[in-house]
């Protein structure tokens, strides 16, 4: 995973209608910062600037980048630029809202809305430390990734692919309610006209075909992801890599020690999103999503209604967030 090398931009600084407060996360391809608009609302700004082809010194507001990376570089800025548009015209409340984009200092800015919470992989994390048995309940699982599906379609249907979905790029909201972040690896996959541009993948959470120079990408490549993130809610860590299962796969075995934790019926399921082979996978998000609601709802029975909002309450109080303070942050995967 490679670090952020490059000087943030200086607290303070005005840009484009807005004033840095600080930098709140970096990475191998970006930072984000904190920052004020014109009207005094907080917003998250994500800058491109990738490490292993560009150089920031402290004081200098735009990075230098040598000849040789120049056409990687404006590539890489053009397919940041084209996928922030992308996401902005996505309105769903399960996925991040962009508000803005603007160039500046020789690269571009997306602007983000800022949201408090905490990351899944945070919520994960604390109750693995606390030792929690289940880890995360089945109720709490089957009710967010019924969330996050709902925000995955909605990408999908922009044309779009995550392509590091992971609980560290799922945002947890206050009341509990998540939201897809970090669309840092996506890209336009269903247009054939733009140059192939190879995501960074994260092992564990990444399919076969992330590994592949010439992998076919495509939702199924997505659901893989979410089978490993709701694997890491059950155990407290990814699954082995898809490298290492492709050699001898234990995938079994560690589901096998879920039983007494959760139902078979979730289990099959998680089993059926990590299955190496794309075919064998769920068809669709639409179908993984059914088979993940249809053991909880029963909204044709009486009292439903007050039983889903008791299910709510105590998938907040799963959180942890009646008796805490969250932070307020957005975060970014550090490749």
């Amino acid at each position: 995973m490679a670090a952020q090398n490059n000087a943030p931009l200086p607290d303070g600084l005005e840009i484009s209608g807005y004033r840095i407060v600080k930098k709140i996360a970096s990475g191998g391809f970006s930072i984000v910062y904190l920052a004020r608009d014109e009207d005094g609302n907080a917003v998250a700004i994500k800058e491109y600037l990738p490490s292993s082809l560009t150089l920031r010194q402290p004081g200098e507001l735009s990075p230098q980048i040598s000849a040789a990376n120049l056409p990687v570089f404006r590539m890489g800025l053009k397919c940041f630029f084209e996928e922030g548009r992308a996401l902005a015209r996505i309105s769903h409340p399960n996925v991040v809202s962009v508000v803005n984009f603007f160039r500046a200092n020789d690269t571009v800015y997306m602007v983000m809305a800022y949201e408090s919470g905490r990351s899944l992989q945070d919520h994960i994390l604390r109750r693995r430390d606390a030792g929690e048995k289940p880890l995360l309940s089945e109720r709490f699982i089957r009710t967010m990734f019924s969330q996050v599906l709902n925000g995955l379609r909605e990408v999908h249907a922009g044309k779009l692919l995550h392509l590091d979905l992971k609980p560290a790029n799922i945002y947890l909201r206050i009341d509990g309610t998540p939201i897809l972040l970090d669309f840092g690896a996506a890209r336009q996959t269903f247009r054939t006209d733009l140059v192939k541009l190879y995501p960074m993948y994260t092992p564990g959470f990444a399919p076969p075909e992330l590994y592949a120079k010439n992998g076919n990408l495509g939702p199924w490549t997505d659901i893989y992801s979410i089978g490993a993130a709701m694997f890491s809610c059950m155990v407290g860590a990814p699954p082995p890599p898809a490298e290492q299962r492709g050699k001898v796969d234990k995938i079994d075995a560690y589901l096998a020690k879920l039983m007494d934790l959760y139902s078979p019926e979730l289990i099959r399921m998680v089993r059926w999103c990590l299955m190496l082979d794309p075919l064998q996978r769920p068809p669709s998000v639409f179908a993984l999503q059914k088979a993940l609601l249809e053991q909880v709802t029963a909204a044709a029975e009486p009292g439903a209604l007050l039983r889903f909002s008791k299910k709510l309450r105590g998938m907040w109080d799963d959180l942890g967030f009646r008796n805490s303070k969250p932070g307020v942050t957005i975060q970014e995967h550090t490749r």
